[in-house]
């Protein structure tokens, strides 16, 4: 233990900080940045530190950083604190120890340790210590963590758990070989403690799934770890390795996989892809339950064309067998191998039998090569096409086509750099560049980021809004003009990388991201940017990147810019007006073929740091050159419409984005562009071109710089299928030896090129001390039998053998040599093999097997065969006969196969002598039946004729239909003949005889094994004979057999119905076999143009039981149908005639068609309702319940044959039987509806059900008392039933919680709403069934909002409830003489109590002998003044607060001088609201109500006011005499608090309106011209409740009582005036409105009190009139002061 690391961490590169403690890793961090450059130290110190030193000394830091405590990231970041001696102290202090001496020496560390920890704070105090003394005390602290750790190793060992083990393998990773594009699992199981750490190497490079997302999967479950390797390319062929290791050692095992690639490199040839188990990766069956899914695409999507904008679906008829609901597939769509995931471009779409794809606005990114993919439990099934997706007519003619793929990388705060692919079409002129477009995410503004176009595929856009979302498009340019845009980018967020992670790397589509930073540190300088580098260099622009400083503090930085020209110290700041916030930045507007260097600064509010290192001397132009042209361009044929087309790759190609393939007519030079997509390979098939045509093509390759030159033209070739040579045959064997001669037998090659094979050619050569010799043929002309012999051969010599297969193509390449023969003369007794083996008709459990004898008989002739069967992958001894006797004949039908299981198969012959040599076995074939599979069909057509019919639904233009017997090929004879029509064919028995007994077989050539077979057995001819003969000699067919049937008046009929019948049939009619004919009770019917024969019986008796049989005759047709009726079969019958009868006569009166029921309509009135015929006028209809006669107010109709009797709101009285009865001289009918019990349940459960139906959803309301929760009903019934629910438990309803109804709304009032009363609630209605439930969910957002706008109404509530406010009392002007006394009282009311303060001219007033003022009880405000005078004129107020609110209350005083009463009291208003009151005649002079207003006339002096034209004259109350009232002083009297609003009626100008007591306010309308009614005699004051008290003054003997603003007008007792003044016509009031109904409105109250009211007068009020007009009271009044002004009064209708 002195310090060197355990074994286990020596050797491994992958060790590094996972062994060791954070304390270790802190100390020897800030070893390397206190002492990087001295490499001397002590012994001890290197050994525990080697691997970390060895790091710091590869990158040295330039400058000594003073010891700290501070935890760094990275990029220098605080991150926390580091406390290196209580952390690694954890096993010191849990107690491990149990010896005195050993915990003495954990104190002794503790001790030390916190010393340690001491002084380490007091080095951070210190500000100046030499560089020995850091050394020395990071040294002490490694020191000091090495020995924790050791003792800590020790102390684990002496407590080391007796179960650790180094790791075992379970079971070991087996090596697999696969075909390309398939998947592959590597899986072992390994035991071992402390668990192992499992990686994976390949070709011992460790794997990195996160490397390669998708294409390695790596899971460790239970023990069982395993590698999964998805869709198999070549490059997976390699050696793979699997390592555990824990602390107690480590173990490897190694495994190989190997990926085949098919020779013909057409993905629909490779094999169906292996079962997977997901879980463990091994091969197996499958499955859920046992179950077994096969998967078969059927109406596949060929290779589709499509242009851009336009929709595109793709689709595929899957068939799953069996088709259980339960499991659905799970369906994948790839494009290029890459999933298709839903999108605004992209739906996907799986209707339970159709997988289809929606492309749906087609672009060129969409074109690829498409695959359908559909994953079952039991495996997987592919189908793949290409789709080619043509450009779009450009905008201008001649203009290029648009870009494609445009993809944002490297963004940042600032800027981002676009990419895109060229597109294949330049529009006839080169490509001048690309125009860049930019728009904010929300928006639908774009913006051109370059001035100039840019040939470069690549573009830094810069100025971008931190935080914001952009997308991008380009466009390209030629001379002709400006092509479509591109499909926009994905968008994308100019943010800091750090934050994207933070915040999640894909961009928001629509708003802004906010990026936030800390707050800045005032003082702090930033550092140096380190590693400059430039990124990418063009003639257009430079990249720069760099790391931001490590000095920055928190606050974030800024960068500037600077160049310089090589060779000149002169440096230029590029972004002078606004620093970069991102550390990239590109520079434009460099001079092309100059040479510069570039540093860049830090900035932020404490200043501009220090310049970084300067770049080297970079060269303004093009790094990267556009490609060279591709090499030699090979078309070669593939189907009518397409070829291949592969070419050699362009030479040093850099960053090659793929190549565009063009095809021309031969001799046309006109070019079309075969891919609109750049494809990566070096070959690639076109489609899309006409058959028979000649075609040239040429290639150009694309990278970022442009697209390349054109290659040379390829040779031209014709359209049309491929016909390639076969391929090698294969399984050589010898059938038979003799001294100078063998026979030899191979099998047809797998592949044979799309034609008829020819023949084979055989070579042979000799083997002399293992050495082969050169080949020679063996036949010069084609044999066609797959078995040759080959002479002149050299007895006991040893021989190879090699087999060529020729088709129309041409010769194939030879097969592998054989194995090495030698030949000598076979003696052997028993037969040689079997050869030649062939299998047809395979289906799900079983198939035939063919073969031919051998050629080597043996001593006796072959007598049997026996055939034997093993599964492919089953070992050699597990082959097993099929059959335990022998066979005699060349084939034999093998059975009872497993489904889904493959099998391979052997024959062996057998003579006298025994059993000889097996045959080579089959190749391996699967017990399945095909989609499409027909079987041979056995038809009998019309003349007799037996054939046997095949049908094939994958005909191909080469395939031929082929009969066997007995599978040997048969040709025409005059027994048989053959017809093929399509794809169907037909063998025809002339002459059907014992002959024709045997196996009839069909087989398809050019097909994948079509083929089916019949047997024809004796039993099988015999029925066809019999049918033949049918045909021959026909019967006549019937549609329907003898049947009877009831009809009305119980009558019987008899019938049947020929198919076909000549006007030569005949009938004759049985009854117990005696012939009967038509009379009196037997009526006979026969159609002969419908084959219908009848037969009627008015009614059936005791002697009409038995036998009915119908005989029919057409010419030699016979047939004969007949109907047993006897016992209760007669007896059901005749009763229910008998019953048709009795029917019968009851319909001939009023009757009732649909008895008695009930409906309950949407509107909840229940409908009684029967259908009723035959009525007449005077049918009546009579409704009775409880045997009581209803009344039905409305006439009976029966035009629609419907009675119907509505009850709306039901309830228990309408309980009871209720009944219908008709009657008329004709007869009665009745019918009767119980709704007692459980009748009348079930028609409110009914009625429940529509009630509960028609309720909305519950919906959330909150109150000032609390929540709301309601629901409305279309119609209420007292009988609803209706239950509350609160989380699912019925809710117990206390005063906080209540529920009701308020017409048709049902409502749960929660009152202070608690956390408590948060969930789920429901209301569940009970209509008898399973009743009907509405719920709402109170909580999360829902709660906070209702309870939020629940405190805020409450708290309104409450504050509208308590402010301060003037309840009432005040008018708006008061007119009155100099000299009087004026009381004005007002109601106040508050909580708490409000101040009162009166203002005069907006100041306050204070009490005193003249002005009294008074607040009493907290709710009457009174304002008194004793003697008025002029200096009292003025605007008075009275402000009342309290902490609710504040609320004021105006009045105008206007005083006049004292004059003379005149006896007459006019009241006129003016134009601006004001009511004047003025002289008048005495009351006892009034006008009649009904005598006509008098006339005005001309003003003279002395005369009376002119009438303004707004003005209403004022009606006399002619019969009620004027009361005089006592003299009492002038009082304001409050209204009370809550006056209820009164409608106003219209005034009439002869009615006089008395004023009650208690007066109620009216509801205030625009006002209208004013006209004043005499009020009644014997008025009392108006007062409020409560009532105000009056303080008698002796000036002002009428009391005055006054209503609040817009309230009921003010009741003033005034004296005469003796100059009014005269208001002028077009000033109008503000208030002022016209009303054309005449309905009365309010206007602002005025009072004018210029003359104390004498006894007698009466006190008048305002009303409002539609003509403007004055009616005088008296005699005319005394000559108006013009000079004076009037105030309206307020006008109202008077209760």
């Amino acid at each position: 233990m002195s310090g060197s690391l355990p074994f286990y961490q020596k050797h491994h590169r992958h060790y590094d900080r996972g062994y060791r403690s954070r304390e270790t890793e802190s100390a020897i961090s800030q070893y390397q940045q206190s002492s990087s450059s001295y490499t001397k130290s002590t012994k001890g110190l290197r050994a525990a530190t080697y691997t970390a030193l060895d790091e710091s000394r590869l990158s040295p830091l330039p400058k000594r950083a003073k010891p700290t405590y501070l935890a760094m990231d990275k990029e220098n970041q605080i991150i926390g604190y580091v406390v290196p001696i209580f952390r690694g102290s954890r096993e010191f202090e849990s107690g491990l120890s149990d010896t005195e001496e050993v915990r003495a020496k954990e104190s002794a560390g503790y001790l030390a340790r916190r010393d340690l920890f001491s002084s380490g704070m007091e080095s951070e105090r210190t500000e100046h210590k030499s560089r020995r003394t850091i050394m020395r005390e990071s040294a002490e602290r490694i020191s000091l963590s090495k020995r924790i750790h050791e003792n800590e190793e020790y102390h684990k060992r002496l407590n080391e758990d007796s179960l650790m083990h180094t790791p075992e393998f379970v079971i070991r990773p087996r090596s697999h070989t696969v075909w390309e594009k398939q998947c592959v699992r590597l899986h072992c199981t390994i035991s071992g403690w402390p668990e192992p750490r499992i990686v994976w190497y390949k070709n011992n490079v460790s794997i990195d799934p996160m490397a390669n997302p998708g294409k390695y999967k790596v899971v460790s479950s239970y023990n069982v770890h395993s590698l999964e390797i998805n869709r198999c390319d070549f490059d997976d062929t390699a050696q793979y390795r699997v390592s555990a290791m824990n602390s107690k050692g480590e173990i490897s095992a190694l495994a190989s996989v190997v990926v085949k690639r098919f020779k013909g490199e057409i993905d629909e040839s490779l094999p169906s892809p292996r079962l997977q188990n997901r879980k463990f990766g091994f091969e197996a069956p499958c499955l859920e339950y046992g179950v077994k899914f096969e998967t078969h695409i059927v109406e596949k999507f060929g290779v589709s064309f499509g242009r851009e904008g336009e929709t595109l679906s793709l689709g595929c008829s899957v068939i799953i067998y069996p088709s259980l609901q339960r499991f659905q597939p799970e369906i994948e769509w790839y494009r290029d191998d890459k999933l298709l995931m839903p999108s605004k471009w992209v739906q996907t779409h799986w209707s339970g039998d159709r997988a289809t794809l929606t492309l749906t606005h087609l672009n060129k990114e969409d074109e690829g090569l498409y695959t359908l993919r559909v994953i079952t439990k039991s495996g997987f099934e592919t189908h793949s096409a290409y789709v080619f997706v043509r450009d779009a007519d450009a905008d201008v003619a001649g203009a290029p086509c648009a870009p494609l793929d445009v993809y944002c990388q490297e963004a940042n705060k600032d800027y981002v750099i676009v990419t895109w692919k060229q597109p294949a079409v330049d529009g006839g002129s080169a490509i001048l560049g690309y125009f860049v477009d930019r728009c904010e995410v929300g928006t639908t503004h774009w913006a051109q980021c370059n001035d100039t176009p840019v040939k470069f595929a690549r573009f830094p856009v810069t100025g971008l809004v931190e935080g914001r979302s952009y997308m991008f498009r380009v466009r390209a340019v030629n001379k002709a003009g400006m092509s479509r845009p591109s499909r926009v980018s994905e968008p994308v967020a100019a943010m800091d990388p750090a934050d994207r992670a933070r915040k999640g790397a894909s961009a928001p589509w629509t708003g802004q991201i906010i990026v936030t930073e800390e707050e800045p540190v005032e003082g702090v300088v930033p550092g140096r940017p380190g590693e400059l580098t430039v990124n990418e260099a063009t003639k257009n622009y430079v990249v720069l990147s760099w790391k931001p400083p490590g000095e920055k503090g928190h606050e974030g930085v800024m960068y500037y810019v600077e160049k310089c020209v090589s060779g000149t110290d002169s440096w230029q700041r590029v972004n002078t007006d606004i620093p970069v916030k991102s550390p990239r930045f590109a520079l434009f507007d460099l001079a092309e073929g100059k040479s510069y260097r570039f540093r860049v600064r830090c900035c932020n509010s404490a200043g501009v740091g220090e310049p970084s290192e300067p770049t080297e001397a970079i060269t303004v132009g093009d790094k990267l050159d556009i490609p060279s042209a591709p090499g030699r361009v090979v078309p070669t044929r593939n189907t009518d419409t397409s070829v291949v087309v592969s070419w050699e790759a362009s030479r040093d190609a850099k960053e090659l984005v793929g190549y565009y393939i063009e095809s021309s007519i031969a001799g046309s030079n006109t070019w079309e562009p075969c891919n609109n997509k750049p494809v990566k390979g070096t070959r690639f098939i076109c489609h899309g071109l006409t058959t028979g045509e000649r075609y040239v093509f040429h290639v150009r390759a694309v990278n970022a710089a442009g697209i390349s030159e054109c290659s040379q033209e390829s040779e031209a070739i014709e359209v049309k299928a491929a016909i390639a040579s076969p391929a090698p045959p294969f399984g050589i064997t010898v059938l038979e030896s003799v001294r100078d001669s063998m026979v030899l037998a191979w099998k047809q090659p797998t592949f044979i090129g799309g034609a008829d094979i020819t023949g084979y050619f055989v070579d042979y050569r000799e083997v002399i001390g293992g050495v082969p010799g050169k080949w020679h043929e063996a036949n010069i002309k084609s044999v066609s039998e797959r078995a040759y012999r080959i002479s002149e051969l050299k007895e006991n010599m040893l021989y190879q053998f090699q087999v060529r297969a020729a088709n129309m193509a041409g010769v194939g390449i030879p097969s592998l040599p054989s194995d090495v023969f030698k030949c000598e003369e076979w003696t052997i007794a028993v037969p040689g093999p079997p050869h030649d083996l062939q299998i047809q008709e395979v289906r799900k459990d079983s198939l035939v097997l063919l073969w031919k004898p051998p050629v080597y008989q043996g001593r006796d002739a072959v007598n049997g065969y026996y055939i034997d069967i093993k599964e492919a992958e089953a070992d050699f001894e597990m082959w097993r006969g099929v059959n335990e006797k022998a066979t005699n004949k060349a084939f034999m039908k093998i059975k009872n196969l497993k489904e889904g299981e493959s099998y391979v198969f052997r024959v062996r012959a057998q003579n006298k002598a025994g059993v000889g040599k097996a045959s080579e076995q089959t190749e391996p074939v699967e017990a399945v039946t095909k989609p499409g599979t027909a079987e041979i069909v056995v038809n009998v057509d019309d003349d007799g004729v037996i054939s046997l019919n095949f049908e094939c639904s994958k005909l191909t233009a080469d395939s031929k239909f082929v009969w066997s017997k007995n599978y040997k090929e048969m040709e025409e004879t005059g027994c048989m003949t053959f017809e093929t029509k399509g794809n169907k064919s037909k063998a025809i028995f002339n002459t059907p005889s014992e002959d024709d007994l045997g196996i009839y077989s069909c087989v398809v050539t050019h097909t994948d094994g079509v083929s089916a077979s019949y047997t024809l057995t004796e039993e099988g001819l015999k029925d066809l004979l019999k049918i033949s003969h049918e045909h021959k000699f026909p019967i006549i067919p019937l549609k329907t057999e003898l049947a009877v049937e009831l009809l009305e008046k119980g009558r019987v009929r008899f019938w049947l119905q020929a198919e076909k019948i000549s006007a030569n049939g005949k009938v004759e009619y049985v009854f117990n076999d005696n012939m009967i004919s038509q009379g009196e009770k037997y009526k006979m019917n026969f159609d002969k143009n419908t084959g219908i024969i009848e037969m009627f019986i008015e009614s059936l008796g005791k002697e009409d039981e038995g036998t009915f049989t119908f005989q029919l005759q057409d010419g030699k047709a016979t047939n004969q149908s007949s109907l047993v009726l006897i016992g209760d079969v007669f007896k059901q019958l005749q009763k229910e005639s008998e019953f048709q009868r009795k029917e019968w006569h009851r319909k001939q009166g009023p009757h009732f068609v649909e008895y008695l029921s009930y409906e309950v309509t949407p509107e909840c009135c229940v409908r009684l309702k029967c259908k009723v015929g035959n009525m007449k006028k005077d049918s009546v209809a009579l409704w009775y319940k409880d045997g009581r006669e209803i009344k039905v107010s409305e006439k009976l109709d029966f035009s629609e044959g419907v009675l119907t009797l509505e009850i709306t709101q039901i309830s228990k009285k309408d309980a009871g039987i209720y009944e219908v009865v008709l009657k008329d001289d004709r007869g009665k009918d009745s019918s009767t509806l119980n709704l007692t019990d459980q009748g009348f349940k079930d028609l409110m459960n009914q009625v429940f059900s529509v009630i509960a139906n028609s309720s909305t959803p519950l919906k959330i309301q909150s109150t000032e008392e609390g929540i709301r929760l309601y629901s409305f009903v279309s119609y209420y019934n007292d009988e609803l039933h209706v239950t509350w629910h609160h989380k699912e438990a019925a809710i117990a309803f206390t005063e906080r919680i209540k529920s009701g109804v308020v017409g048709e709304q049902l409502w749960l009032q929660i009152s202070e709403p608690t956390e408590k009363d948060k969930g789920k609630y429901a209301i569940e209605f009970f209509d008898g069934k399973g009743g009907l439930r509405r719920t709402v969910e109170l909580a999360g957002q829902a709660f906070d909002d209702a309870y939020a706008e629940f405190q805020r109404l409450k708290a309104a509530a409450i504050a509208e409830r308590n402010r301060a406010r003037v309840a009432g009392g005040l008018p708006d002007v008061v007119t009155i003489q100099e000299g009087k006394s004026l009381n004005l009282t007002c109601d106040i009311w508050g909580d708490p109590m409000p101040e009162v303060t009166w203002l005069k001219n907006e100041r306050e007033m204070v009490s005193d002998d003249h002005y009294i003022l008074k607040f009493e009880s907290g709710k009457f405000a009174s304002f008194t003044i004793t003697s008025v005078n002029t200096a009292d004129s003025g605007k008075y107020s009275i402000l009342v607060k309290n902490k609710y609110g504040t609320e004021s209350g105006d009045f105008t005083l206007k005083v006049t001088e004292s004059m003379g009463d005149f006896g007459v009291i006019s009241y006129l208003a003016d134009v601006d609201g004001n009511v004047t009151v003025g002289p008048s005649t005495p009351a006892s002079t009034c006008h009649s109500a009904k005598q006509a207003p008098p006339t005005p006339t001309p003003p003279k002096p002395k005369s009376a006011t002119p009438i303004p034209k707004n003005q209403t004259p004022i009606t006399p109350t002619p019969s009620t005499p004027v009361t005089p009232n006592p003299p009492t002083p002038i009082s304001m009297t409050p209204i009370p608090k809550n006056p209820s609003p009164v409608t106003p009626n219209p005034p009439t100008p002869t009615s006089v309106t008395p004023i009650p007591q208690n007066p109620t306010p009216v509801t205030p309308n625009p006002p209208t011209p004013t006209s004043m009614t005499p009020v009644a005699q014997n008025r009392t004051p108006v007062t409020s409740n409560p009532p105000t008290s009056m303080t008698p003054i002796p000036q002002n003997p009428t009391p005055v009582t006054l209503t609040p603003e817009s309230q009921t007008p003010a009741t003033i007792p005034t004296a005469p005036t003796p100059q009014p003044s005269t208001p002028t016509p077009d000033k109008k009031s503000k208030n002022e409105a016209k009303d054309d109904k005449g309905k009365a409105t309010m206007q602002k109250d005025s009072v004018n009190l210029n003359q104390p009211a004498e006894e007698g007068e009466a006190v008048e009020a305002a009303t409002t009139e539609a003509t403007p007009s004055v009616t005088s009271i008296s005699d005319p009044a005394p000559e108006p002061n013009p000079e004076e002004s009037t105030s309206v009064p307020e006008t109202a209708n008077e209760e």
